[in-house]
This record gives C-alpha cells, structure tokens and sequence, in this order.
C-alpha cells in the first residue's frame, strides 16, 4: 500500500465576514491565489497533480457549479487536471485530504491538491430550509442551529461561560503571539492588500467578555466571544505519494498515519471528536499520550473543552498558534488549515505525533493522524 504524505501547505489571510478586507473577492479567485502560491512554493511540477478535490459546506450562488474544477483554470493547471467539490459541512477539506490518501493508497494517482473554501460573505450560510417532512417531525434535532448544540454541551458537561471564555481568551492570545512572531507568515498568501488575519483580539478579557449578549439562549452561556466567527478564507495542501515526493524533492511536512469519521447526536454535534480521534488513534496503533500537537477546530469554546476533558489531552499540546476562536472559521477552508498547520508544527517543533481533528453539523466528527517524516 503506498503511503500520503503532506508536502506543502498554504492559506489565505482568514477575515471577518461581512467586514473583512476579504469581501470583495469571489470564492474561486480566493482558492486560486491559494493554489497557485502552494504549487509554486512547493515545487510540484503541476503537470502532475491528477485532481484537485475542495471542500465547501454551502455550494450555493458563487460556490456552485463545481468550484474544485472551476478553481482548475484560475490556478493555471493543466488541461488533464480534474477537479471536484466535496460537502462535509466543516469537515469537508479535511475528507478532502482524506479521499486523497485513499486514492494514494489504492495507486490511482501520486499528487493532489486537496484544499477548501468559504466566503460566508457571498452565500447565504444556515439554513433557507426544505426539510425532509418526516425527519423534521421524528428527528427534529437534526435541525438543531449550531449555537444550541453548543448550549447543549455546556450544559452536559457543567463547562461555565466564565471557563468557556478563559479558552477563547487563550485562543486569541496564542494568536496574537504567533502574529507578533511572525509564525503565519510561511503559510498565508497575500492576496490582494490583504496579508493578516483579521479575527484576533489581543485584548480579549474576562471583564470585556462579561459585557457581551448571550448569543443563543437567554439562560444559557454562550456567546459571541465563546463562538467561533463567520468568516471568508481558504486553505489547501499538497498530497503526495511519499516516494514521489522523495523522488521529486519535495519537503514533506507529515506523514498520514490514519483517518477516521464517526456520527455522534445531532444535537450533541460538538462531541464528534471524541469517537472519531479514538477511532483514529486505534487505527494508528497509538494514544492519545503520543500526540504531541493537537489541531483540534474551536467550533465552540465549550464543544473544545468537552473533547479536551474526554480525551485527556493536555492542554500545552492544543492548538499552538490559536484556533478558530481567534482565526476564525471558513467552514469548507477550516480542515485543510487546522492538517496542514498539524503537519507543519511537526516540522517546526520537531515532534513526533500529530492529531487533527473537527467537530461537523448533524451530529458528526473526523480525525487525522499524522508523522513526523523525519
């Protein structure tokens, strides 16, 4: 069985929704910039890249007809290069890298890029909804919004809205730390004059976050602070066959180890990681204790410390450079961004074991385990 490995990873400045400097540009051209500073950066010959396969959650008004190969001419690739578009909700780029490595593993095809995108500016995000009549009357959660389901966590796992904002103080604050420090720089890509993410908040505080709404139930404890943003931006990775990256001298941020998805409660969607990074890590033949970076998507404060907890994981080991209560949260972008920064903390702290992992509406959760290459 041939082995995938990450060699190459790029995305876009991540920026408000509606706000963002990011408004302006359509969700193709975004994904393209992207593309073509990874092909480019990477030194992948492009004639050799069978597929690009991209996640969006919302295929909606200027995300529709196929993005993954509409993004194919912009990014100046081949004529013989494919291209589709996948849809798992927030986890969608992440399964993107997923059926690569499949692909990879079965020899139908050596490079592909695998990446996503989101502008929840220009599509209409949640529901305009149709639902199927009989789950609507005997499954209604399934049509739980997501802010509930985040309730709901918190209110299964006792996490106060004074802790639920101690975690996104923290998010913003690595954050900021790794702007100052310049540790975005190798994987954004200007576009336009935009070259910074616009979702920090370094002066996040307890008493300026006491100050804000409740955003989804008036006796609960979720606000906007504790929420993950709405948000334009794009990501994407190289994924190689290991020989033909060796062969082609290609640096190789991690290797994959293992994949996984698991379906959890709809209403409970925010624990989808627990099950899928136990699935993962037992595939893999590992603990959690090997992990030394963990990528794990702040959806919610309070879904992220309920994983945390479940999975013992220590905390020093969690999203290094903040996540997406400070970044943000481009839903179809977010899975290749959180595997590929995994991958490149590998390299840049020299570990050994790296676990990403998302939450995903409707009640699911999908792992990736990656290796050090070295």
């Amino acid at each position: 069985m041939y082995k995938s490995v990450i060699a190459g990873y790029s995305r876009s400045p991540f920026t408000m929704a509606k706000k963002g400097e990011l408004i302006d540009i359509k969700p193709v051209n975004l994904l393209s910039e992207v593309i073509k500073n990874l092909v480019s950066k990477s030194k992948v010959n492009s004639k050799d890249i069978e597929d690009i396969i991209i996640g969006c959650s919302f295929q909606v008004g200027e995300q529709c007809f196929n993005i993954g190969k509409l993004v194919s001419f912009l990014s100046e690739m081949d004529i013989k290069t494919s291209g589709m578009t996948v849809d798992r909700w927030c986890g969608s780029s992440m399964e993107a890298i997923h059926i690569a490595a499949g692909k990879i593993a079965m020899g139908s095809g050596k490079v592909f890029v695998c990446g996503g995108v989101e502008s929840m500016t220009r599509v209409t995000t949640g529901f305009e909804p149709m639902p199927y009549p009989y789950t609507e009357t005997e499954n209604p959660n399934v049509y739980f919004s997501m802010g509930i389901t985040a309730e709901n966590v918190a209110k299964k796992y006792g996490i106060t809205r004074k802790e639920q904002q101690g975690f996104a103080i923290s998010s913003h604050q690595k954050a900021s730390e790794a702007q100052s420090k310049g540790n975005f720089s190798d994987e954004i890509t200007i576009v336009g004059n935009c070259s910074k993410d616009g979702n920090i908040r370094p002066n996040s505080n307890q008493e300026v976050l006491d100050g804000l709404k409740l955003a989804f139930d008036q006796n609960g404890t979720v606000t906007a602070a504790t929420s993950s943003p709405l948000t334009d931006g794009a990501a994407a990775t190289l994924i190689c066959e290991e020989q033909y990256a060796k062969d082609n001298n290609l640096e190789i941020l991690g290797r994959i180890v293992s994949t996984s998805v698991q379906g959890c409660a709809p209403e409970l969607m925010g624990l989808g990681p627990i099950g899928a990074s136990i699935k993962a890590l037992k595939r893999a033949k590992l603990s959690i204790k090997d992990m030394d970076i963990v990528e794990i998507n702040e959806a919610f404060a309070s879904q992220s410390l309920a994983c945390i907890k479940d999975l013992e994981i220590d905390n020093k080991r969690v999203n290094l450079d903040g996540g997406a209560l400070a970044l943000g949260h481009p839903l179809g972008a977010t899975g290749a961004r959180i595997t590929g920064k995994a991958a490149a903390l590998l390299k840049r702290e020299n570990k050994k074991y790296a676990l990403a992992t998302q939450c995903i509406g409707l009640g699911m959760g999908i792992a990736t385990i990656i290796e050090s290459a070295n």
